[in-house]
């Protein structure tokens, strides 16, 4: 049975190891543990999917839970990918917040998305150097 739960203390070495062993850990700063104890501090609706106590997924998100849900992180270990955890990380993520836009950005998931029900936007920008701002 996978327990899913709103929790607020996620173990920065149980966040790594969760997107280790996903996809996600191929485009997160794995290796720079300060970075990824800031994304863990600064992450204010973090949803775990445990399976005897073992951490299997997590969405991390940012949201003001009335106008805009970010979600930034869904991984979920890929031993038990295909099995709807991560779509009800998602909707766990979205009940949270019911008023307020989830919205992600998952560019090796795109085929993923919209299976489960997901919107495609297709006007999305990001910057990622301020040396690129012209």
């Amino acid at each position: 049975m996978i327990e899913y739960k709103v929790e607020h203390n996620l173990k920065v070495e149980e966040f790594k190891e969760v997107l280790v062993n996903s996809t996600l850990g191929n485009r997160r700063p794995i290796d720079n543990l300060d970075t990824l104890e800031k994304m863990v501090k600064m992450g204010n609706l973090i949803i775990k999917a445990r399976q005897n106590g073992k951490l299997i997924g997590v969405s991390r998100s940012l949201t003001d839970f009335s106008f805009c849900t970010y979600l930034s992180d869904l991984a979920v270990d890929l031993k038990y990918q295909k099995k709807g955890i991560g779509k009800e990380l998602i909707r766990r993520t979205k009940m949270e917040a019911p008023e307020a836009k989830l919205i992600l950005a998952a560019p090796e998931a795109i085929p993923y998305y919209p299976k489960i029900g997901m919107t495609q936007y297709e006007h999305c920008y990001y910057l990622d150097k301020i040396q690129n701002l012209i």
